[in-house]
């Protein structure tokens, strides 16, 4: 994330939080984000500099404004304007930190070989919430070279109980005995 994004998306955050609407904000957010990666194309004419700006400004209004939250509509064209539309994405990032710092919300990423069930993710959850004292929200990714197992990161703290990892560390065992 650029010091553009951090800037941005945190002034973003700051008002919204004033405004008591932070929360539908970053919903807000997070479904542009998606729009902009489905639609790459989209994102690179709001960029092009040779659509007079005023057009781009309309087409931001068209699109968004009968939906978004003002605040939100607006910053898209302060970031068309300054041209930087690009760093979005980043200011979506920096603003979700923020309103998860603020909230008591820690993001988890857990991987393992196969989609987790409901219930395991729900207790999986409800152990990474008594660990932390935080509220956790689980982002669930799958890797086949896990074998079996799982890697969880939580607030940069990787717990790995993977049979690779437990593999390595039997190998790292034997390596140091045989000297």
């Amino acid at each position: 994330m650029t010091k553009t994004a951090r800037v941005y998306g945190g002034s973003l955050y700051d008002l919204a939080a004033e405004e008591k609407l932070d929360g539908q904000i970053m919903e807000q957010m997070i479904a542009v984000r998606q729009i902009f990666r489905e639609n790459p194309g989209y994102l690179k004419l709001l960029g092009e500099p040779a659509i007079p700006e005023d057009e781009r400004l309309k087409m931001i209004e068209e699109a968004f404004g009968g939906q978004a939250e003002r605040y939100l509509v607006n910053f898209l064209k302060l970031l068309c304007e300054r041209k930087i539309l690009r760093e979005f994405a980043g200011c979506c990032e920096e603003f979700i930190r923020r309103y998860n710092s603020a909230h008591g919300i820690a993001e988890a990423v857990v991987t393992s070989a196969v989609k987790l069930s409901d219930t395991q993710m729900e207790a999986l959850k409800a152990k990474l919430e008594k660990l932390s004292g935080k509220k956790v929200y689980l982002v669930q990714k799958t890797d086949a070279s896990v074998l079996g197992g799982l890697r969880v990161e939580l607030e940069g703290v990787q717990l790995d109980g993977t049979v690779q990892s437990r593999i390595s560390g039997i190998s790292k065992k034997l390596n140091e005995l045989v000297v």
